[in-house]
């Protein structure tokens, strides 16, 4: 039975990605090399790698919502997530409303709410502050470079949507890959006025 990757500290700050053994001197992480990050610190519950590969997969293509009482359980497990969450206001990823249309949700917003049942919080509020606005295409066949510039201006605040500067926003997605996607979703929270951006993915790969 292969068994869940629970990510702990050390880990990248700006990706979350576990390092492994010790690293002398400055940390480069060879998983966000190139990504100058908007957001303050990243975390992630697990690596994207068995049965939390299966989860994602299943939540995403196969419309499998029964998984997100295992996602809520795997969360609830990693207490430096749920530390790591404590004030903050979740705002998930959005999708472009054609893809939303076609999947039948945002599993971004599936997953914020496995957070915040996962924190056993309901002062965990998720807020939906941001569209997208570039129906792009899925980024996974594309090069870190490629993504970075696909993604630099698809989303934007919401029409009304209230930005309070002092407040810790925390983006949700599903998977961390190059970072491309959560830092563009982060500049558009910040053009808005938002100052405290963290990022927190269920997954990492």
């Amino acid at each position: 039975e292969p068994l869940v990757f629970r990510v702990k500290e050390p880990h990248c700050q700006t990706c979350g990605h576990p390092f492994f053994g010790h690293l002398a001197g400055e940390r480069i992480c060879p998983h966000c090399e190139g990504l100058k990050p908007v957001y303050g610190h990243a975390k992630t519950v697990s690596l994207f790698k068995g049965p939390t590969r299966d989860l994602v997969i299943t939540l995403k293509y196969h419309h499998g919502l029964h998984v997100l009482a295992d996602i809520a359980a795997l969360i609830a497990a990693n207490e430096e997530v749920v530390r790591f969450l404590a004030g903050a206001t979740l705002v998930p990823v959005p999708l472009h409303p054609r893809k939303e249309r076609e999947r039948g949700y945002n599993q971004s917003q599936l997953i914020a709410e496995a957070f915040q049942k996962a924190a056993l919080s309901p002062s965990l509020p998720i807020a939906n502050l941001l569209q997208r606005t570039v129906d792009s295409p899925s980024q996974t066949t594309f090069d870190r470079r490629t993504r970075q510039r696909r993604m630099k201006n698809a989303f934007a605040a919401r029409k009304g949507a209230l930005i309070t500067p002092d407040q810790r926003y925390v983006l949700v997605d599903d998977v961390f890959t190059t970072g491309s996607t959560l830092n563009a979703a982060a500049q558009a929270l910040r053009r808005a006025g938002a100052l405290n951006l963290d990022v927190i993915t269920f997954a990492h790969g």
